[in-house]
């Protein structure tokens, strides 16, 4: 079986959030599950020389433009990589999406359009492999599947939603320079609202909608969640299908994680946490408290992320609770920043802040603290909670997205049952916040016979992408 998987980003070559992680897992993972995949992104600047084996497989003549294919491959894998290399559209100082200054290219529809149509070439064959399966991926993918659903034949059209907060609205203008054929200007395809709206070009077009947890996949059917787009997804419920992502298990496993103060297992659990522990609180100066509960937050703040509930629960908490600890690693809106240093400063030895993205520390938190923090306001997966069991970390989350299907709630059945590895809260607000911390507390504190069970129950869960992989590759072949 032949996919093509379009993403606008792809990690270790580029990367801004959570799209990229799933653009090189996903198709590596299905690689080794014997599917002939090719991922194809924009040549940012600097990307064909992160390759190896590097050759030119094609071209394309679009909009007055040419545009190269490189193929190559990404080093140490087996996945094969398709470059659409325009150097006056895609190599640019910035990221993706914005320039150095962090605003958006004024041309992104174009950009992304461009790109768009070359996926529509490269699926049907024009650099000598056709598609069968075309997996799209967010909104800077998805006219490509608009386009091939004008095709006879064509190739079965997979769309995935990674955020729906992130649409690709544009103009009228937008989609006449573009030159996609006409009978798409309709309700029923990319137009919304008199607007040209990317995400939507996407769905419209897909034989399957998929996103990145059963429980999102609900959510954005409704109002509230949806960002307008819930009367579509409910339209198309029938061809909608949640699918939790996966983590990379190798990287993040306590047992050979090459970051982290000590290596542990389910049998060494209690010296492992202990001596990370002891790491991460010399590390972000906290007192080096081993009886002290240590709450972990890794996390970008920004008002999806509830982070500024935490600071607006934070008094509270640590007045209640004199051994109660914060190991803080954030980055992002500049007022919670300060929020966060003069917390530190308020609470010396017990709130611990790292106020920008680090690789290791993120690693030593997760193995270090007890209880990890996700108050989110929705997520339509996230990692953190998956990482956190894999180290007998007990997350204390949001009843939201993918928070509530990776997470088990401690309630009195899950834990008769041994299945609970975390703790619940509904309300997206300082209340709720309270109220998850409090349960986690009360639980350590007073029963740590089933403490223990919870992080021996989360080490075991299987979050690989082995089982997500399966999950697609199954979508596929239907």
């Amino acid at each position: 079986m032949r996919v093509l998987f379009a993403a606008s980003e792809c990690w270790p070559l580029i990367k801004t959030g959570g799209l990229a992680d799933v653009a090189y897992a996903l198709p590596l993972a299905l690689t080794r599950a014997g599917v002939d995949v090719r991922v194809v992104l924009p040549a940012y600047r600097g990307l064909p020389g992160k390759l190896e084996n590097i050759r030119e497989i094609g071209s394309l003549h679009l909009r007055g433009q040419h545009f190269r294919v490189i193929e190559g491959q990404l080093p140490n894998t087996s996945l094969t990589i398709w470059l659409v290399d325009a150097p006056y559209l895609y190599d640019r100082a910035g990221d993706p999406y914005r320039d150095e200054f962090g605003r958006d290219f004024a041309d992104n529809a174009w950009r992304f359009g461009c790109f768009c149509e070359a996926v529509h070439g490269l699926a049907l064959g024009a650099a000598g492999w056709r598609a069968d399966v075309v997996h799209a991926n967010d909104w800077q993918t998805g006219p490509a599947l608009s386009w091939l659903s004008t095709e006879n034949p064509r190739p079965r059209l997979i769309f995935t939603i990674h955020n729906i907060a992130y649409q690709g609205w544009f103009g009228r203008e937008a989609f006449d320079f573009l030159g996609l054929p006409r009978q798409l200007w309709s309700i029923d395809g990319v137009e919304m609202h008199g607007g040209f709206n990317f995400m939507k070009a996407g769905l419209s077009a897909a034989d399957v909608i998929t996103t990145v947890s059963p429980n999102y996949a609900h959510e954005i059917q409704t109002p509230e969640y949806g960002n307008g787009l819930d009367g579509l997804l409910r339209w198309r419920s029938g061809q909608l299908v949640g699918i939790v992502n996966g983590v990379e298990t190798e990287a993040w496993s306590p047992a050979t994680d090459k970051l982290i103060a000590r290596r542990f297992s389910p049998a060494s659990l209690k010296q492992g946490k202990n001596a990370n522990k002891k790491a991460l609180q010399h590390e972000l100066r906290l007192a080096e408290d081993s009886e002290a509960t240590v709450v972990g937050i890794v996390t970008r703040l920004a008002e999806q992320k509830g982070s500024d509930l935490v600071l607006g629960a934070l008094d509270a908490l640590l007045i209640r609770h004199p051994r109660l600890q914060f190991a803080v690693l954030a980055s992002g809106d500049k007022e919670q920043e300060q929020g966060w240093r003069d917390a530190t400063a308020r609470y010396p030895g017990r709130v611990g802040t790292h106020l920008r993205y680090d690789e290791r520390l993120a690693h030593l938190v997760e193995a270090g603290a007890d209880i990890f923090l996700m108050p989110s306001r929705f997520e339509p997966c996230g990692l953190n909670q998956m990482y956190s069991q894999r180290y007998g970390t007990i997350p204390v989350v949001r009843r939201t997205g993918g928070l509530a299907d990776t997470v088990t709630d401690a309630s009195i059945e899950n834990i008769a049952n041994g299945s609970a590895t975390g703790v619940h809260f509904e309300n997206a607000d300082i209340g709720g916040v309270l109220w998850g911390v409090e349960r986690a507390i009360e639980l350590k504190q007073n029963n740590p016979r089933v403490w223990k069970q919870m992080q021996l129950a989360g080490m075991e869960r299987d979050f690989s992408w082995e089982r997500a992989a399966a999950e697609y590759l199954k979508l596929y072949r239907a």
